[in-house]
């Protein structure tokens, strides 16, 4: 019999292909990562580690971390959290960070659904990002898709009233699950109309994968929601 600690452990969206870390990327997180790097213990104190009172973004799963790098470098007068679990994504971000010398930028390497149950306080985002997640595409897997109404209840006690939660997808019956769900969430209202998908916000850089997509015809659909 499962014990009552794994009856109530969430399921995870991700699963851990670390992949090859390159040298640079090694020595990134061993020399960068405590620098700009969080470490979790406890609520986040977001003013105190930026130093200021601003803007904040999380964006959740950042991938190689190249558009958070890119919004954070486009917004200097914003604050920015990444989250991400795979390591040579850390580290290619870490290395941007250090390049282009960003002060407005931390990361985290952890899962997040646990971070933002356990670290980051109430009401304290104003834009929360989640790209192009894993859609698990198999039927059987469609639990393990990250945009659950519970993810989505965890999202709107994070954002401040009028906050955004802002999704990407290339994936068309994710996008259309995602927009079912949020369309049904309460607390949330679609900026384009109940039913509708975005167009495309100016600050969300197009990655190098979305752009060959679109050259073979791919679709791709954003979602826009406020905080009410």
């Amino acid at each position: 019999m499962p014990s009552s600690e794994e009856k109530h452990r969430h399921v995870r969206s991700f699963v851990r292909r670390e992949g090859r870390i390159t040298q640079s990327q090694q020595r990134a997180l061993s020399e960068l990562l405590p620098r700009y790097g969080l470490a979790l213990d406890g609520i986040l104190d977001l003013d105190a580690i930026f130093g200021r009172s601003a803007p904040r973004t999380l964006e959740i799963g950042f991938g190689n971390g190249a558009s958070l790098a890119t919004m954070a470098a486009q917004a200097p007068e914003q604050d920015f959290l990444g989250i991400e679990v795979h390591r040579p994504g850390v580290g290619h971000l870490l290395q941007d960070i250090e390049r282009q010398a960003l002060s407005n930028l931390r990361v985290i390497c952890a899962d997040a659904v646990e971070v933002l149950q356990q670290h980051i306080p109430p009401s304290s985002l104003d834009r929360v990002l989640l790209f192009f997640p894993d859609p698990w595409p198999k039927k059987r897997h469609h639990k393990r898709r990250i945009l659950q109404a519970s993810f989505v209840e965890l999202i709107r006690e994070r954002l401040k009233p009028g906050g955004h939660f802002h999704m990407a997808t290339d994936w068309q019956e994710y996008a259309e699950q995602m927009l079912e769900v949020m369309d049904n969430s309460a607390g949330f209202t679609n900026s384009a109309g109940r039913g509708q998908y975005a167009v495309k916000p100016d600050y969300r850089p197009e990655t190098k994968f979305e752009r060959r997509g679109l050259k073979l015809g791919h679709g791709v659909w954003d979602l826009v929601f406020v905080r009410d």
